[in-house]
């Protein structure tokens, strides 16, 4: 039974294959001016925000950064791979930091107060500035679904995108040179 089932089943097999060999033909074939037009990205507005800077008085917000390229990466004094990040992040940090264009600053979503969040940032080493989120309200807003996470920002306010982990100097890089190759 299973030799009858192989023998009828080849002529449909056979007719798929042709079709699909047709198709291949067909797509490769076709003019450039039938390829379908590029889809535009849209691009959700990044939310507003004002935020404390650790150390310093006043606050950072998004507005007052617009025309740059803004990173944030999102952590926790709790979060262990945070930690891991902040050599990456540093060295981001010191590659970029007199540049007109980018600015990076991490975003502590702890709650108990600036003072463990200074004490979390000395003990690690952080170079780059640090926004006091309070809660993880503003990070959830940016969609991210866990820490780190990484939120890049185009000049425009837009989202760029995210990377939830760890990222690497070379992604961030990667990343800064595309938005900078559009510009």
């Amino acid at each position: 039974m299973a030799g009858i089932l192989q023998q009828s089943a080849r002529p449909a097999i056979q007719v798929l294959i042709g079709v699909a060999l047709a198709a291949g033909l067909l797509a490769a074939c076709a003019d450039e001016a039938d390829a379908p037009a590029p889809v535009p990205v849209v691009r959700a507005i990044a939310p507003a925000f004002s935020l404390p800077l650790l150390g310093a008085d006043g606050v950072v917000s998004l507005a007052s950064l617009r025309g740059k390229i803004v990173i944030l990466d999102f952590w926790a004094t709790w979060c262990v791979p945070c930690e891991f990040q902040v050599p990456e992040l540093n060295a981001f940090y010191e590659a970029h930091r007199n540049d007109s264009d980018v600015s990076l600053f991490g975003v502590s979503i702890d709650t108990e107060g600036p003072e463990l969040v200074a004490q979390w940032v000395a003990e690690k080493g952080v170079r780059y500035p640090i926004l006091l989120a309070d809660g993880d309200e503003l990070a959830r807003e940016f969609g991210a679904e866990g820490f780190p996470t990484v939120v890049i920002v185009r000049g425009d306010g837009t989202i760029d995108s995210r990377h939830g982990g760890l990222i690497q100097l070379v992604e961030l890089e990667d990343v800064l040179a595309a938005i900078r190759s559009e510009i």
